[in-house]
């Protein structure tokens, strides 16, 4: 479909034709999202500590698999407490918080290989770890860790946008961080916010349904008055 957008819209310009070439819909899905406790579980499963770092990068600060794997040294900016994401989605940067947890164990990590130049470097040191390394670890402890949702590194980024939300920061300000171009991509997470999603459930608290159920669990017949 983008194709032949390009090639009415731009090749042969006739714009007229685009309004004729609907998108396919695809599904829409919840992201999965994981509890603090498995969390936990996935990452002490993580057999090897540069992976487990990644990991815990990413949940850390909501970045992209890809994103987190191209951190720099210089990328670290301790001084004002963010991580300058160099490699973000379309090629665009953006700042993300740095926690002093986070910059606590980045730096005991660095001290474990002291690249120069890359704070993941892969199995060549003047380059950084692949994503499919990730992916690959991030489901064998998935696995081991005998977790139910099918979890992937990228449920790390939506666990933390869902936390931020339920936290109660504003929908543009996780935007920002992200790195959404737009917000009704962000506004996905409030539909697994959990405590909104329990206080919804609480409103049956507040119906009489002693009053509204016969016996045996039947409807009351509704009573017509002369």
């Amino acid at each position: 479909v983008c194709a032949l957008r390009f090639l009415y819209g731009t090749t042969l310009g006739r714009a007229d034709y685009i309004e004729r070439l609907p998108y396919g819909r695809r599904p829409k899905r919840l992201p999965v999202v994981l509890d603090r406790q498995e969390v936990l579980e996935l990452l002490a499963w993580v057999r090897f500590r540069k992976h487990r770092m990644v990991l815990t990068t990413m949940y850390a600060t909501g970045m992209r698999v890809d994103e987190a794997v191209h951190l720099g040294i210089a990328d670290i900016d301790s001084r004002r407490m963010i991580i300058l994401v160099a490699r973000g989605k379309g090629n665009k940067q953006r700042l993300v918080p740095l926690t002093p947890t986070l910059l606590t164990e980045l730096r005991t990590w660095w001290l474990e290989h002291r690249n120069p130049v890359w704070l993941f470097p892969g199995a060549r040191p003047d380059r950084p770890l692949t994503t499919s390394t990730i992916q690959r670890n991030c489901h064998k402890a998935v696995s081991r860790a005998g977790l139910k949702k099918a979890a992937t590194p990228h449920s790390l980024r939506h666990t933390f946008a869902t936390e931020l939300l339920e936290a109660d920061v504003n929908l543009l300000t996780i935007q920002k961080i992200l790195g959404h171009a737009s917000l009704q991509t962000t506004s996905r997470y409030t539909h697994v916010r959990r405590h909104h999603l329990q206080a919804a459930c609480q409103v049956l608290d507040l119906l009489p349904l002693k009053e509204l159920l016969g016996e045996w669990g039947q409807p009351r017949r509704k009573i017509h008055r002369g």
